[in-house]
């Protein structure tokens, strides 16, 4: 076992902030249960503010950001877990209190992991990662809120990003009519390949003011906006409908009012990926190895990048730079 490695290292002293590949030792991480050999690991929103000073996600420095992760049980103290085994590592505390996935060895409590399930390689699980795992939670929430196919059209917003490209693929593998929205005119061939039926512009959901209610357009909804298009949305959800809300890139104050809940029934369903029940957890990941697996994975990979590129690509996903995913491989 190699006893240094490489590692994404973000620091912040009074003197600066830093975000470098650092080489580390086993005795650098934190304590685990479970060591694994990270294969695999992603750029997810929350790791791009990771990585910006005074982006309000990291707890204390220094931190190994990444979200995500999944490699091979290198040693392991719990019973539940084999060297050899192939896992998944994602959400809890991982890339925010404890060392992350921008790392090619983690040292993760066994509680948090999952086994990688049949049907998927670690290298896909990676290509979905939290970004496919809470877009299939929402269509799992929207389900249980009774949305049936035939009941009307369902919005994605922010369709082109990691959460919005996978709800369009899972819902239209469902057999919903899936309207698209987007910011960004020449993704449209991208996202009608994804399954999506339509496809609308940002203007569309949300033309200006905001109406406390407005013309009843879509029978649900799945959100990682948040912000004003949040309220725009709830505000054209039909009578009875639901909408699955994830995301803040367009800020975290919605503007509405209680009119869509209180006239129109209306229900606004909060996806938590990141303190998920387990059980809940390992459903959700063996719908997304079966029945909700895309049948092209690739198309979602925007690039693959090594852990030395990570400290350039980072900053891009907050600019929207992003189709789809970031892959990073560890390898």
């Amino acid at each position: 076992m190699d006893q240094s490695f490489s590692a994404l290292v973000v620091n912040e002293t009074e003197q600066q902030f830093s975000v470098d590949i650092q080489t580390l030792t086993l005795d650098d991480l934190p304590k685990g249960e479970v060591l694994i050999r990270v294969f695999y690991s992603s750029i997810n929103y929350k790791d791009s503010l990771a990585t910006t000073q005074n982006g309000g996600v990291v707890s204390h420095y220094p931190m190994v950001p990444g979200i995500d992760l999944a490699g091979e049980v290198v040693a392991s103290t719990d019973q539940r877990f084999q060297k050899g085994d192939q896992v998944i590592a994602t959400s809890y505390e991982i890339g925010v209190s404890h060392f992350g996935g921008f790392s090619e060895y983690a040292h993760i409590p066994a509680d948090w992991i999952v086994p990688l399930p049949h049907g998927l390689s670690l290298k896909e699980s990676m290509v979905i990662g939290t970004a496919g795992f809470t877009a299939a939670l929402s269509v799992q929430q929207l389900r249980e809120s009774n949305l049936t196919p035939d009941v009307g059209k369902v919005l994605v917003t922010g369709a082109t990003g990691g959460v919005g490209s996978f709800a369009v693929s899972i819902l239209s593998q469902l057999g919903y009519h899936v309207e698209a929205s987007t910011g960004k005119d020449k993704e449209t061939d991208y996202l009608l390949q994804l399954g999506a039926s339509s496809v609308i512009s940002r203007e569309d959901v949300d033309g200006g003011k905001v109406k406390p209610l407005a013309r009843q357009t879509w029978a649900g909804a799945v959100d990682s906006v948040g912000g004003d298009p949040l309220a725009a949305v709830l505000s054209k959800i039909q009578y009875g409908g639901s909408v699955a809300v994830s995301g803040l890139t367009a800020g975290t104050k919605v503007p509405t009012t209680v009119f869509p809940f209180i006239l129109r029934g209306v229900r606004l369903l909060g996806i938590d990926s990141v303190y998920c029940p387990m059980t809940v957890r390992k459903d959700i990941w063996h719908q997304l190895a079966t029945q909700w697996k895309p049948n092209r994975l690739e198309d979602f990979i925007d690039q693959e990048i090594t852990l030395q590129q990570l400290p350039d690509m980072l900053p891009k996903l907050l600019k929207g730079d992003i189709r789809g995913r970031i892959l990073v491989n560890m390898k």
